[in-house]
């Protein structure tokens, strides 16, 4: 017997949550590990001791036959998404949790104009004042002239372009596999690409790092799975806004365990960059195609 359909939305919200509780946890996990670990190395194991999730799939995987055109794509994509998380580890050893949570918002942001620029999206004059109202909290968060500028938050900008070359090349991909094999070729090819970049700054990590960069993985798989049974339950419209507990939850997260302060600026910011990434989901709905990701979707 099927859920009712009042109770579904409730559903979607409730997974959702629990999808941002998993990615929050992966942050605190990568905060926690410190620089100890390079980045390279850090992103390289996360990925590597990942892959024991993919056992399950391995004969659907050694069945696959595609052309050598679609492995370039495969390629491309886990080249872009190594880059990526590479920017990820590095920025979180930088900048506060709650300014990472924040400018990770963008990468949809970045999609909505790489598909406008490469896939022939029509970029409508309300989808372009959305994307300048998150170019807008991205500069709320930065304040350039007003502090400091890190490198960790360049990392993230630059973070979020790659992921969302990710992005897009998954939407070309997933008309040519399924989704199991997308995601499966995406982090056996991701952990090749780290490989070197990992050894050239190779550290011998403790039991406790390794244990703590296996639970990166697991969370990150945790949250990806319930991110898919929530869009299983509710429409994206009504999961997208949920998201922005994820910043407040990075925020609480970095005040109490790490004594980051809060800063006013960056959760302003953030939550005009989710309502900007909201509505362009919100009008995609509403002409009945989707090309923005949500938020959980261009994670590490």
């Amino acid at each position: 017997m099927t859920d009712p359909a009042p109770n579904r939305p409730l559903m979607g919200i409730f997974w959702m949550l629990v999808t941002g509780l998993c990615f929050v946890a992966v942050t605190a996990i990568v905060k926690y590990t410190g620089d100890r670990i390079p980045a390279q190395q850090a992103s390289f194991l996360r990925y590597l001791l990942g892959l024991v999730f993919l056992i399950p799939m391995l004969k659907s995987l050694f069945a696959v036959r595609l052309p050598r055109r679609i492995w370039w794509l495969f390629l491309g994509r886990g080249t872009f998404h190594a880059f990526g998380v590479m920017l990820w580890f590095f920025a979180m050893t930088r900048i506060p949790i709650a300014e990472v949570t924040a400018m990770n918002y963008l990468a949809p942001v970045y999609v909505t104009l790489g598909a406008a620029l490469f896939l022939g999206e029509k970029l409508a004059a309300r989808r372009l004042l959305a994307v300048g109202a998150a170019l807008l909290g991205a500069l709320i968060i930065l304040r350039p002239g007003f502090r400091e500028v890190d490198p960790g938050h360049l990392a993230m900008l630059v973070a979020g372009v790659v992921f969302g070359g990710s992005y897009l090349l998954a939407k070309v991909l997933s008309a040519q596999a399924s989704a199991a094999v997308v995601v499966a070729l995406l982090s056996i090819i991701v952990t090749v690409v780290l490989a070197p970049f990992a050894f050239a700054v190779w550290v011998t990590p403790t039991w406790g790092e390794l244990g703590l960069l296996f639970a990166v993985a697991f969370f990150a798989t945790a949250g990806h799975y319930t991110m898919t049974v929530a869009f299983s339950m509710a429409p994206v419209t009504v999961t997208q806004p949920v998201t922005f507990l994820q910043l407040v939850w990075a925020a609480l997260l970095g005040l109490v365990v790490f004594a980051e302060p809060i800063d006013i600026w960056v959760v302003v910011g953030g939550l005009v960059i989710l309502a900007a990434v909201s509505f362009i989901t919100w009008r995609e709905a509403v002409l009945r195609r989707r090309i923005t990701p949500t938020v959980p979707e261009t994670k590490v």
